[in-house]
């Protein structure tokens, strides 16, 4: 992150003579240059960490550069058609449970999981991420461990952290506050990208287990969590023996970029996986059904996976409806893949081998582009 700074404009100056002759600073109006500064200088180590070959050094440049048109000789392959993909997202008001519970180094995991999860359902490889961070005042620690967080995401999403922004707004945010927002640049051979109109009946789908809640419906969460008098330091065994709600809460989301890209260069030339879906909010009606055309539907069996803890604690804790929830949260199943049958064991293989807990969860029928759910 290069810059600290206040994204509000300074007052205009009125042309009659003050009255009071005391010299105003940019401290006076909360914002500190110092310590902003101090909190840059303090993170390199942690973009730097992130690094390859396709990164080029820009010592105090207002920019990050990365390399795209690369020599064969340094990287491991070329794109003949290259296609750039890029997305936006945010961590929404998980960040709320961060602030209570004073842990904030899994929050930025989140922030990139939920970008390039997003990426890689076209088909792309992850190249880089940029971070815009909102804070009341800069609170050095704080900064770093959150920052430390996106460090260890783009580590496991493979990546490069190139910079960011902190915007230091005390009067837009209460104390202690923060908000984070991603932006995340991937590139993809444009013969390879996923395309749903390739989806035929008889495919295949397959589940990858999310490592619980990831990062969507947190506002309802809380809500339970205040409804229902829990707290947040507080173990419950039946949801857990040994880690207290606020730590299952921020469990962060798994990245699945590192199996999904190498499960993609496995089949460089068979067209074997004809569609992807990212299981965020909306649940799995409401994200498969972007993999479909109009002339398929996919059924799904609730029965083919266990329902982890966590949503049923929430569920009879809120006393939520069975829709609700499955409208609301992944339900155990964070990333999708609809696979050609005859090569569906092939890729549970590969992605087992790649450290997924993989589910044949359903199956492609004719219909109007529907997600169906059984055992519901």
């Amino acid at each position: 992150m290069p810059t600290t700074k206040d994204s509000t404009k300074p007052a205009k100056r009125s042309s009659k003579s003050p009255t009071n002759k005391t010299a105003l600073t940019y401290a006076d109006s909360g914002v500190s240059i110092e310590a902003g500064d101090k909190f840059v200088g303090s993170i390199g180590s942690l973009l730097r960490r992130t690094h390859g070959q396709r990164v080029i050094d820009n010592p105090g440049g207002f920019a990050g550069l990365l390399r795209l048109d690369y020599n064969e000789q340094l990287f491991k392959h070329n794109y003949t058609d290259p296609v750039l993909v890029a997305c936006a997202d945010g961590v929404g008001t998980k960040v709320h449970l961060a602030i209570e519970m004073n842990k904030h180094d899994t929050v930025g995991i989140d922030l990139v999981a939920m970008n390039v999860n997003d990426l890689i359902v076209q088909g792309a490889e992850p190249l880089l991420f940029l971070d815009y961070i909102a804070v009341n005042h800069v609170n050095q620690e704080v900064l770093y461990n959150i920052v430390k967080g996106i460090s260890d995401g783009c580590k496991q999403a493979g990546c490069a952290l190139i910079g960011g922004e902190t915007a230091e707004m005390n009067d837009l945010y209460k104390k202690d506050d923060y908000d984070l927002a991603g932006f995340s640049v991937g590139v993809l051979e444009l013969r390879r990208a996923i395309n749903p109109m390739r989806v035929e009946p008889g495919d295949i789908v397959l589940g990858l287990e999310s490592s619980g809640v990831h990062s969507n419906g947190y506002s309802l969460v809380r809500n339970i969590i205040k409804h229902a008098n829990l707290k947040l330091d507080t173990v419950y065994p039946e949801l857990d023996d040994t880690k207290t709600l606020g730590e299952v809460l921020l469990t962060p989301t798994r990245i699945y970029a590192e199996s999904i890209v190498k499960l993609l260069r496995a089949y460089k030339v068979k067209k074997v996986i004809s569609g992807m879906a990212h299981i965020t909010g909306g649940g799995l009606e409401g994200n498969l059904n972007r993999a479909l055309h109009d002339k398929v539907n996919a059924t799904v069996d609730m029965n083919t996976w266990d329902t982890p803890p966590v949503f049923k604690f929430l569920q009879k804790h809120g006393n939520i409806d069975p829709k609700e929830m499955r409208k609301v949260f992944n339900m155990g199943i964070g990333y999708c893949l609809i696979v050609r049958p005859t090569f569906a064991q092939g890729v549970i293989n590969k992605l087992q081998r790649a450290g997924e807990t993989v589910h044949t969860i359903g199956k492609i029928t004719k219909g109007k582009g529907i997600v169906k759910i059984k055992n519901a």
